[in-house]
């Protein structure tokens, strides 16, 4: 044997299975086909969110959350309808991860030197009745110093691990087949790739230098999931969704290419729910890439509106930050794969966020003068590059003006001045009074009674087409591909299960390839916050799991 454990993948959830067989004293091999550049995977360039329940920075800010609320709000944006099958685990997943969300959870990460910062945000807010999608409460909490900042404490203890001889490190190895002997998977097969110096992120040589085998008692599969491979992601679209996308960009990586879950269905594995994922609605085409379509979403308040690639504005609830799935399904519908919000400077100024750590250089740097100028207002100055050289975006002094930036970027005349123009005007027309039956008028009016939207997060109510609140800005938004919601189907120990319910002997898996546990814990819907968490939990439960089984 070469090791008690080969944990394939280097990202969140391979550091944190790996961490806890280190500190089980499991001697243990971590695989990744990218460079030592790229460990942490995805995890490192997220805006580092995670889902607390009843947490002590929601009371600070006088939100009421708890364990039943929660459970609630996961159970109507889940919508498990294969309870007999491929939800059979996935829902056992969930309600484990919602007791970990309102219990050890943030104590856990809190041991471990993680900090989080003060205002909590509220996202996928729903729109729809008390048990549907949504969450109820804000509970997106941001990690102080983002995903680098999460990654840290996992990749300190494995380093550590490293040094006392019980991690070894094998970049550039690409695995290509689960080896099995006797129906027992053994170990691993693959590919060592050449050497490579690219930075973190970019796409790597796939030169093949030889062949490698390595045997361990067990194999747990940390992979990630199909972001970075659109023919994938395309080929199981999902028909409830539309037509496939003709155009989308790419929230992740290129190696973030699925590659495992085939290779561990080969060995026996099952992968189920193949046909739920979560891409977003609100991206936008980096300006300084790094990856190939390079996208970055948009992070977005209540107050922009909404328009369609035709300029009809969305129907209620799919107000920004509402329903991602079902502004999806949506734009699917309209034959177009893009959209639009049309904004003010007023708006952006304080409602525009971006995902991603490179785009929070005061959060991911735990910079407090920083982060407190947000609340001084003025657009962000990674907001402000992108108004300034975002290929999306069309800032202009008029409406006349800015719609003919629009028609002229996408090259198709599809939008009429005169009716846009007219929809924002009746919008306008509500804004004279305090009470209003525009929905999403009464959407934004209702979160700034949350201090923490009305202090950096909501724009004071005004008319779109005040002289004052401008200039006019206008967002073309793409579809932005970032994550898998089903995986390989595992049992509450981790452990991949076979077609017949079974366990595949030998093999866990944790993260998104598991679809972040049980093969698809967020059933059709996220509640953000949620990716990152799934990963440590499900990492953590497969590390102590596979620790126990291996002699």
């Amino acid at each position: 044997m070469d090791a008690d454990v080969i944990v394939v993948g280097a990202g969140l959830a391979g550091l944190a299975a790996t961490a806890e067989l280190a500190d089980a004293g499991k001697k243990v091999l971590l695989l990744d086909q990218e460079p030592e550049a790229s460990l942490g995977g995805q995890a490192f360039w997220s805006f580092g969110g995670l889902m607390f329940v009843d947490s002590p920075e929601q009371r600070r800010m006088g939100i009421k959350d708890s364990r039943d609320l929660a459970w609630q709000d996961w159970l109507g944006s889940a919508g498990f309808d294969r309870l007999d099958d491929e939800d059979q685990w996935a829902r056992q997943w969930a309600e484990a991860y919602v007791d970990f969300a309102a219990g050890e959870k943030r104590a856990w990460l809190h041991a471990q030197g993680v900090r989080f910062f003060p205002v909590i945000g509220w996202a996928e807010r729903g729109g729809y009745n008390a048990d549907g999608h949504g969450n109820s409460v804000p509970r997106f909490h941001i990690t102080w110093g983002t995903g680098p900042g999460l990654v840290a404490p996992f990749e300190r203890r494995v380093r550590e691990a490293v040094a006392k001889g019980l991690v070894e490190f094998r970049f550039r190895h690409r695995v290509d087949e689960l080896t099995v002997t006797g129906g027992v998977v053994e170990g691993v097969s693959g590919k060592v790739l050449e050497a490579s110096d690219v930075a973190r992120g970019v796409a790597s040589s796939r030169a093949e230098v030889e062949d490698f085998t390595l045997t361990a008692q067990a194999v747990i599969v940390t992979s990630g999931g199909i972001g970075g491979n659109h023919d994938l992601v395309r080929e199981q679209w999902p028909a409830r969704m539309g037509k496939p996308p003709a155009q989308m960009i790419s929230g992740v990586p290129a190696h973030v290419d699925g590659r495992m879950l085939a290779i561990t269905e080969t060995a026996g594995g099952r992968y189920v729910n193949r046909d739920r994922m979560w891409h977003y609605v609100e991206g936008i085409r980096n300006w300084d890439p790094i990856w190939p379509m390079h996208g970055i979403r948009i992070l977005p308040g209540p107050s922009s509106l909404w328009f369609d690639a035709t300029g009809k504005r969305l129907p209620v609830p799919l107000f920004p930050g509402f329903d991602t799935l079902g502004t999806l399904e949506h734009i699917a519908s309209t034959g177009y794969d893009y959209s639009w919000f049309v904004l003010t400077r007023k708006i952006i100024e304080k409602e525009f966020a971006l995902s991603g750590q490179e785009q929070n250089p005061d959060l991911t740097g735990k910079d407090i003068r920083g982060v407190l100028g947000r609340a001084r207002g003025g657009a962000t100055a990674p907001v402000q590059a992108f108004m300034d050289k975002g290929a999306d975006f069309i800032v202009r002094d008029n409406l006349a003006d800015l719609v003919r930036g629009m028609n002229s970027l996408t090259g198709e005349d599809l939008i009429d001045p005169a009716e846009l123009e007219r929809q924002i005007v009746a919008r306008d027309r509500e804004m004279d009074n305090t009470f209003t039956k525009d929905l999403q008028i009464t959407a934004l009016r209702g979160a700034r009674n949350y201090r923490g939207d009305k202090l950096i997060r909501v724009a004071s109510p005004h008319k779109i087409l005040d002289p004052k609140a401008g200039p006019l800005i206008a967002v073309k938004l793409n579809i932005l591909t970032r994550k898998s919601l089903g995986g390989l189907q595992t049992d509450l120990d981790s452990r991949v299960l076979r077609t017949d319910g079974t366990p595949l002997p030998g093999v866990y898996a944790a993260g998104e390839v598991a679809g972040f546990g049980g093969g698809g814990v967020h059933g059709y819907r996220s509640l953000e916050g949620t990716f990152l968490g799934g990963c440590l939990f499900s990492g953590r439960t497969a590390g102590r799991a596979a620790a126990k089984a291996v002699s």
